[in-house]
C-alpha cells in the first residue's frame, strides 16, 4: 500500500502547526479576551523520549480510560468507545470502569454538536464518566458572554462549532475596508450571538458549565493542558490548567501525580516519568487516542 496519503497527512500537520504558530497578533487578541497565558496554536510536538521507570497505580478495583482531544470528531469518538467496550470486556466483572474526557470536545470539527449529544445520551451509561473543561469549551462560554469575541473564536475553530449548531459565521474579511463595513460586521455578529444564545439547548449549556478543571484518582491527575511547575496542585490556576504549554512541557521535575493531559497535538501518544500526552490531533490526523490505567498497568488505544 502506498505511503503517500500518510506522508501528505504528516506534512499537512507540520505546515498547519507552523502557520498557526506565526499568528502572533491573533494569539494576543485571544489572550486579551480569554486570559490565555499560552497560545492555542495546534503544534505537532516531538518531545525527546526517556526511559519510563516510574511505577504508578489506579485505585483498587477501578479501571480508568482517559480520552484525548476530540475536536468535533464524533465518528472517531464512537469508534474509540467501541474499542474501549471490547477492551473492558476482559476486565474482572466487579471492576468499576471510568472514562475521563480531557476536554476540547468542540471546534475545528464539524461534528461538534454531535459529540455533545453523544455525551448527553445513554451511550455511556455503562461507564462512570468525568468531563474536564478544555480551552475551547471555555471559549464557547466566553462567546456566550461577549459577542465581540466571536470573530476571534472562529479563527481557531469556533466556526465549525457554530456550523454544527446550524449557524453560519458572518464573513467579515472585508470589514476593515470602511466604517460601514465594520458596522455591518458588528451587526451581523450581534444577530448571530443573540440567535445562538436563544437556540443553544439548555442541556448543552448546562453541560458546558458543569465541566471540571481537573480530576485525580490514585497516582494520576487528569487535566486538559497541564500544570505550572513548582506550584502545589491546590494553588494551580484554572487558566494554566486550560492553556499552559511550554512551561509545563519543557520542565523536567515530576509532580506528586503522573499528569495525564491533552491540548498539545503530537504524532503519537507521549509518555515519560512525569506526564502522558493523549492529544494526537484527531481533527486532522484521524487518530483519537486513549490510555487505560488498571492496577499498575498502562496501555493505549487509538482509532
Amino acid at each position: 500500500m502506498s505511503r503517500l496519503p500518510q506522508l501528505l497527512q504528516r506534512s499537512f500537520l507540520v505546515q498547519f502547526g507552523r502557520l498557526t504558530r506565526s499568528a502572533t497578533s491573533l494569539r494576543a487578541r485571544i489572550r486579551d479576551h480569554v486570559g490565555q497565558s499560552n497560545d492555542d496554536a495546534p503544534v505537532v510536538a516531538k518531545p525527546e523520549r526517556s526511559e519510563v521507570t516510574r511505577v504508578t497505580a489506579a485505585p483498587d478495583g477501578e479501571c480508568i480510560y482517559a480520552i484525548g482531544d476530540i475536536h468535533g470528531r464524533h465518528d472517531l469518538l464512537e469508534r474509540l468507545i467501541v474499542e474501549i467496550e471490547a477492551d473492558a470486556a476482559s476486565l474482572p466483572t466487579d471492576t468499576r470502569i471510568t472514562i475521563v474526557f480531557l476536554g476540547d470536545y468542540i471546534d475545528r470539527g464539524l461534528q461538534s454538536r454531535d459529540v455533545i449529544e453523544l455525551f448527553l445520551s445513554d451511550r455511556l451509561n455503562k461507564f462512570e464518566t468525568v468531563f474536564l473543561m478544555g480551552n475551547h469549551e471555555e471559549a464557547l462560554l466566553k462567546f456566550l458572554e461577549d459577542e465581540s469575541f466571536g470573530s476571534q473564536w472562529v479563527r481557531y475553530g469556533g466556526g465549525e462549532t457554530l456550523y454544527s449548531y446550524g449557524f453560519q459565521p458572518p464573513n467579515t474579511r472585508g470589514s476593515l475596508g470602511s466604517h460601514e463595513a465594520m458596522a455591518a460586521a458588528r451587526s451581523a455578529w450581534t444577530k448571530l450571538w443573540g440567535a445562538f444564545r436563544e437556540r443553544l439547548p439548555q442541556e448543552h449549556l448546562d453541560f458546558y458549565r458543569s465541566l471540571k478543571p481537573y480530576h485525580s484518582a490514585g497516582d494520576y491527575l487528569f487535566v486538559h493542558a497541564g500544570l505550572r511547575p513548582d506550584t502545589p496542585i491546590a494553588e494551580q490556576s484554572t487558566r494554566d490548567m486550560l492553556w499552559i504549554r511550554d512551561e509545563f512541557l519543557d520542565d523536567t521535575k515530576q509532580f506528586s501525580h503522573l499528569i495525564v493531559h491533552g491540548h498539545t497535538p503530537a504524532e503519537e501518544v507521549f509518555r515519560d516519568n512525569r506526564r502522558i500526552g493523549l492529544d494526537t490531533g484527531a481533527f486532522l490526523s484521524g487518530k483519537l487516542s486513549a490510555a487505560r490505567f488498571f492496577g499498575e498497568e498502562i496501555a493505549f488505544l487509538t482509532t
